[in-house]
């Protein structure tokens, strides 16, 4: 059994099943110009607007992998104020009839508060901690137990595509404008106010919830970020739409930086991974810090965890803000 590693947290990877991606054509109609998916998911009118610009992503003072600073331009594009919910995720499956890869594995990664991870039989989108949980009451939360195949196929549906690792760190550091450590300046908890879901303890043995949260909270529980964007930081890691390389910042290009054509090997024994960023209920102190605006993760794009979901982008297309048909990102 496998087990990548999520921001220096060790999770149990969907071992032995290659990624299967997946196929629109046997399952999904993409027509994104189709007003009543759009209606069903506030898709378009969940979006904000950044303006795109240069900034300086990454830094020098924090994990090898998160450096070195350097200049990077993004053009502008659209993103979602929210995680995908639960009830997004429901929307686009009752016209699809998608499967995610954890229900056709029928497993996935689950973490037991002073336990650790562990391999769930019956664990997936509807079962976050397993075949005894559900999502009543819960539809306002994001969705997870999702690999990156899932959220690609969400985002296609939806008219969209995943962001690129450089256009989450641009809304993380405000389009170059935020200075601090975090996206909300440079102390964790401002004036004893918590500014996003994060882990208040020694993890893995105790979070004393001081946030209000011991698992994914639903989106908007926290003050809004840069550019009004809820939850960029802390609740679930987010997928990215690039292959991770740790070294990748050395050599990357400054305009528009989408990732290198594959991932490296990780981990002997592992294919490559996909990018995630912002952080989960389960970043620590004393452990990962994921919630940092620089820090970076990864994951096989196969795996899916109780902390792990995803938001959508599209391209700033002229002349096609909310409310407009644009062609499919």
């Amino acid at each position: 059994m496998k087990t990548p590693v999520v921001g220096s947290l060790a999770v149990l990877v969907l071992a032995g099943a290659a990624f299967l991606g997946w196929k629109a054509s046997k399952t999904v109609p993409l027509d994104p110009a189709h007003p009543e998916r759009r209606d069903e998911i506030g898709s378009v009118e969940g979006m904000v607007r950044l303006p795109g610009g240069r900034f300086t992503m990454g830094a020098d003072d924090g994990f090898p992998h998160e450096g070195p600073a350097h200049p990077v331009e993004v053009a502008a594009f659209w993103l979602d104020v929210e995680e995908v919910t639960n009830d997004q995720f429901a929307a686009f499956v009752a016209v699809t009839g998608y499967r995610t890869e954890a229900e056709r594995f029928g497993w996935s990664a689950v973490f037991k508060p002073g336990e650790g991870w562990d391999r769930v039989d019956g664990a997936d989108w509807r079962h976050p901690e397993g075949p005894s949980s559900d999502l009543a009451g819960r539809g306002r939360e994001p969705v997870v137990q999702v690999s990156w195949g899932d959220a690609v196929a969400f985002a296609g549906w939806a008219g969209k595509r995943l962001p690129t690792e450089a256009e989450f760190e641009y809304a993380l550091r405000d389009g170059g404008r935020g200075v601090g450590v975090y996206p909300w300046g440079g102390e964790l908890v401002p004036g004893k106010t918590h500014r996003a879901n994060l882990w208040q303890g020694p993890f893995p043995a105790e979070d004393r919830a001081d946030d209000g949260a011991r698992r994914a909270a639903a989106v908007g529980s926290f003050a809004p970020g840069p550019f009004g964007l809820l939850d960029l930081s802390g609740n679930v890691w987010e997928w990215c739409a690039d292959w991770y390389d740790p070294g990748y910042y050395r050599h990357g290009p400054v305009a528009n930086p989408r990732g290198p054509s594959t991932g490296p090997t990780i981990r002997p024994g592992e294919g490559p991974h996909r990018v995630l960023r912002g952080g989960s209920f389960l970043c620590s102190e004393n452990y990962c810090t994921g919630y940092r605006t620089s820090a970076r993760s990864s994951c096989t794009p196969d795996s899916a965890t109780n902390h792990m979901g995803f938001r959508c982008a599209r391209p700033d297309y002229a002349n096609s803000g909310p409310g407009r048909t644009s062609p499919s990102p």
